[in-house]
C-alpha cells in the first residue's frame, strides 16, 4: 500500500498545479502547513489519517465508501454540467460554434488492441483468508483516502475514549449533532441511553474540561484542535448534565434553606420548569455572589461580587452599588464556552480547585484572552457553570434535555417489550380451574407420572 505522505504530496501537487494555472505563486513553507492541516482535519486522536482509517470497522467503513461515492458522483455532475455550459458560452461568443463541434470523437475500436493482449493472464496463486481479507480492506482505505480529499461534506474520523480506557473509532461528517453521534455510540457500546451520557473535549494543556451540547455540529469543535493537541474525546457519565431540569429548585431557589429544597415535589419542580422555559423568554436564574477572578498576566486572585444576566457576567466595581447602573460587564456569552478545570489550585495557585474558565474554542493554549473564575465550594460552581450555560444557550438547552428524555424512554419501553417471553404456558395452582359447564380445563390437568397404567375398561376380563 502506498504510504500516506505519499499519497498527500500528490495532493499538494494537484493544488500547485491549480494555483499556478490561476497565476498565483505560493509559498513552499505555505504548502507544507496546509498539508499538515488537511490531514489534522481528517482524523482526531490518531498519528495519521492511514492508522484512523484502519481502526474502522468494516461496514462502517462500507458506509464511509458509499457515503463518499454519493458525493462525488453528485460534484462531478455538478462540475460537468457546469463545464458544457463555459464551454458553449466560449464557442458562441467566439463564433465558432457548429454542431459538429459538441459531437463527441470516436471510441476506437477494441478488435487491434485485443490481439496484442490475446494471451490469457497468468493465473495467481489463491491468497490465504486472512491475508487476503487484510488486502481488501488496504485497498478500500487507498480508495477511502483519495475519496475523502474530494468530498462535498467535511469527514472526520474520530476516537472515542471510554471510562475503561478502551475506544471506539467513529466517521463524524459536519451535518452530524453531538445526540447522534451519542446515538451511534448508544448502538456501539450496548450501554443504556440516560440522559446523562455525555460526550466531552478534555485539553490537557489548560487542564480544563467541556461537554459539548447535544446540538453542537461535532465536527465544527474538533476542527479548532491543532495539529499537535493532545486533546481528546470521552463518552462519559456526567450527572450534573441536565441537573438543572432534573432539580430546578436547586438554581432557581438557591436563596432558599436547603431543607425546603429537599422537600420540593415532582408537581412544583415542572411547575418551574413551564414557568421558567415554556413561556416568551427563558429566564435565567438570577445567580450573583462572591468569585475569584484571576487577573490578567497576573498570579493573584481577587475577591469580587458577580451578577449573573441573560447577557452575559457582571461584576460590581470598587466602591459601587448592586445597581444596574453601577455594574460592568465582565462578559457576555457570545463567542465563549465554558470549561470546568482540575488541581488549578496547584497550576495557578487558586483559593480553591473548584474553578472554571471561558474562552473562544479556537483558543487551545493559555492566553490573555481566558478569563479564570474561582468559586467557594463545589455546589457554588455547579451553580454558576448550568446557569451560565441557560444564559447561553437558551430554549435550546430545555429541548435538548426533552429530546434526551424521549430517547431514554423509547429505548427503555423497547428493552421491556424484547425481554418479556415468546410464549410460556400458564402457570397454575393446584386447583383446577372450572369452566362455566362446571367441568375442569383439559389444559389443567395434571400430567400423569411415566409409570402410571391405566385401569381396564369397565366389563373387562367379565364371563358373558
Amino acid at each position: 500500500m502506498e504510504d500516506i505522505d505519499a499519497m498527500f504530496t500528490d495532493l499538494l501537487g494537484e493544488m500547485d498545479i491549480l494555483t499556478q494555472s490561476l497565476g498565483y505563486e505560493t509559498d513552499s513553507s505555505e504548502i507544507s502547513s496546509s498539508s499538515s492541516q488537511i490531514e489534522n482535519n481528517f482524523s482526531i486522536g490518531f498519528t495519521d489519517l492511514k492508522e484512523s482509517l484502519n481502526e474502522l470497522e468494516d461496514h462502517d467503513l462500507d458506509a464511509l465508501m458509499a457515503d463518499l461515492g454519493s458525493d462525488l458522483t453528485e460534484t462531478e455532475e455538478t462540475l460537468n454540467a457546469a463545464k458544457t455550459g463555459h464551454v458553449h458560452t466560449q464557442q458562441h461568443k467566439s463564433g465558432l460554434y457548429t454542431p459538429q463541434q459538441n459531437v463527441q470523437a470516436p471510441i476506437p475500436s477494441s478488435s487491434s488492441s485485443s490481439s496484442s493482449s490475446s494471451l490469457p493472464p497468468e493465473p495467481s496463486e489463491p491468497l490465504p483468508a486472512g491475508e487476503a481479507e487484510a488486502q481488501a480492506k488496504a485497498a478500500k482505505i487507498k480508495l477511502a483516502l483519495e475519496k475523502l480529499k474530494e468530498a462535498k461534506v467535511k469527514k472526520l474520523v474520530v476516537k472515542v475514549m471510554m471510562s475503561d480506557g478502551s475506544s471506539k473509532t467513529l466517521m463524524v461528517d459536519e451535518r452530524q449533532t453531538v445526540r447522534d453521534v451519542l446515538d451511534n455510540l448508544f448502538e456501539k457500546t450496548h450501554c443504556d441511553c440516560s440522559v446523562d451520557w455525555s460526550l466531552c473535549e478534555t485539553n490537557p494543556e489548560l487542564q480544563a474540561e467541556r461537554g459539548f451540547e447535544d446540538h453542537e455540529y461535532l465536527v465544527e469543535p474538533l476542527s479548532a484542535w491543532t495539529r499537535d493537541s493532545e486533546n481528546k474525546i470521552l463518552f462519559l457519565l456526567r450527572p450534573n448534565k441536565y441537573l438543572l431540569f432534573k432539580d430546578p429548585q436547586i438554581f432557581y431557589l438557591w436563596k432558599k434553606q436547603k431543607q425546603f429544597m429537599n422537600e420540593i415535589k415532582e408537581c412544583h419542580k415542572e411547575l418551574l420548569l413551564k414557568e421558567h422555559f415554556e413561556g416568551p423568554s427563558v429566564i435565567v436564574p438570577d445567580l450573583e455572589g462572591p468569585l475569584y477572578l484571576r487577573e490578567d498576566r497576573k498570579k493573584s486572585w481577587k475577591r469580587r461580587y458577580f451578577l449573573l444576566r441573560a447577557s452575559g457576567i457582571y461584576y460590581v466595581p470598587k466602591g459601587k452599588t448592586k445597581t444596574s447602573r453601577d455594574l460592568a460587564c465582565f462578559l457576555q456569552f457570545d463567542k465563549v464556552n465554558i470549561y470546568t478545570t482540575t488541581d488549578y489550585k496547584q497550576k495557578y495557585k487558586a483559593p480553591t480547585n473548584f474553578c472554571f474558565i471561558l474562552k473562544h474554542p479556537q483558543i487551545q493554549k493559555e492566553s490573555q484572552y481566558i478569563r479564570f473564575l474561582c468559586c467557594d465550594d463545589e455546589h457554588t460552581l455547579s451553580l454558576w457553570v448550568n446557569s451560565i450555560r441557560v444564559a447561553k444557550y437558551g430554549a435550546t438547552l430545555y429541548h435538548n434535555y426533552q429530546k434526551a428524555v424521549r430517547r431514554a424512554l423509547t429505548t427503555t419501553s423497547t428493552l421491556h417489550v424484547t425481554s418479556l417471553p415468546v410464549s410460556s404456558p400458564p402457570t397454575h395452582s393446584t386447583g383446577h380451574i372450572v369452566r362455566a359447564n362446571g367441568h375442569p380445563d383439559q389444559d389443567d390437568l395434571s400430567e400423569p407420572p411415566p409409570d402410571f397404567i391405566p385401569p381396564p375398561p369397565p366389563g373387562w376380563g367379565s364371563v358373558v
